[in-house]
C-alpha cells in the first residue's frame, strides 16, 4: 500500500478504478441476463453458466466501487482495512465462481447436455473477449497506480472471465464443426475451475495474513 500519497494524482487513478467498476457493472448486468436468456432457451448449460459468472464479476467490481467511495469533501483516503476486507471478499467471490464453474460443467458431462444452438454463445463470448480484455488492462494499470491489492484482484476477476469466454467460445467452436465432442467446453471448464480455486484461495489467505500491506506488488513494473 502507498506510504505517501501524491494526492491529485491518486484522486485521478481512483476515478478511473470507478469509472472502469461502473463500466464492469453495467457491461456485465446486460451480458448475464442475455447469456442465461439464451442458455435456457437453446438448453445451454455452458452458457446459462457463463451468464452466472458474470454476476461474480458484478460483485467483484461493486467491491471496488465500495473501496474507493468517496467520504465528505468527495476525497477517497489510503485505508488498509478497507483494502483487507475488499480483497477478500474477493477470494471469497474467486472460490464462488470455481464452484459454480467445476459444478456446471460436471453437471453438462454427466448429463450429456448440448445447446440446441452455439451460435448466441460464438456471439457473447466474442464480445466479452473483447471488451474484457481492455477491461483487464485498463484495470492492471490503475491498480499499479494506486498500488491497490483490491483493483489487482479485481483485474484478476475480469482475466478470469476472459479464460470462461475462451473456453464457450472454443465450445462452441466445436460443437458448431463436430457436435460428437459437446463435451470439450465441459472439461476445459472443469480445469480452469481448479486454477480460479487456487486464485481464490490464495488471495484469502493474503488477505488474513497478518503482514498484508494492502500493496498489489507491482508497484515496480
Amino acid at each position: 500500500m502507498l506510504d505517501s500519497v501524491d494526492e491529485p494524482r491518486f484522486q485521478y487513478f481512483v476515478k478511473k478504478a470507478l469509472l472502469l467498476s461502473s463500466l464492469t457493472i453495467a457491461y456485465n448486468l446486460l451480458e448475464g441476463a442475455v447469456s442465461i436468456f439464451f442458455g435456457v432457451a437453446d438448453g445451454s448449460v455452458a452458457l446459462a453458466g457463463f451468464g452466472f459468472d458474470s454476476f461474480i464479476e458484478v460483485a467483484s467490481a461493486t467491491m471496488v466501487l465500495w473501496r474507493f467511495q468517496s467520504k465528505r469533501g468527495g476525497s477517497v483516503v489510503v485505508s488498509l482495512e478497507k483494502e483487507k476486507r475488499a480483497t477478500f471478499v474477493i477470494g471469497v467471490l474467486f472460490l464462488l465462481l470455481a464452484f459454480a464453474t467445476f459444478f456446471g460443467g460436471s453437471y453438462q458431462l454427466y448429463s450429456g447436455s448440448h445447446p440446441a444452438s452455439t451460435v448466441p454463445g460464438l456471439i457473447i463470448s466474442s464480445l466479452s473477449i473483447a471488451f474484457m480484455f481492455f477491461l483487464y488492462y485498463a484495470k492492471r494499470k490503475v491498480a499499479i497506480a494506486l498500488d491497490s491489492s483490491t483493483m489487482m484482484k479485481d483485474a484478476a476477476c475480469s482475466m478470469a472471465c476472459i479464460k470462461l469466454s475462451f473456453i464457450l467460445f472454443a465450445g462452441s467452436i466445436v460443437f458448431l464443426l463436430a457436435p460428437s465432442l459437446w463435451w470439450a467446453d465441459s472439461v476445459g471448464a472443469v480445469g480452469l475451475s481448479l486454477l480460479i480455486a487456487k486464485e481464490g484461495k490464495e488471495t484469502v489467505e493474503a488477505a488474513m495474513h497478518p503482514e498484508f500491506s494492502g500493496g498489489c506488488g507491482c508497484a515496480a513494473e
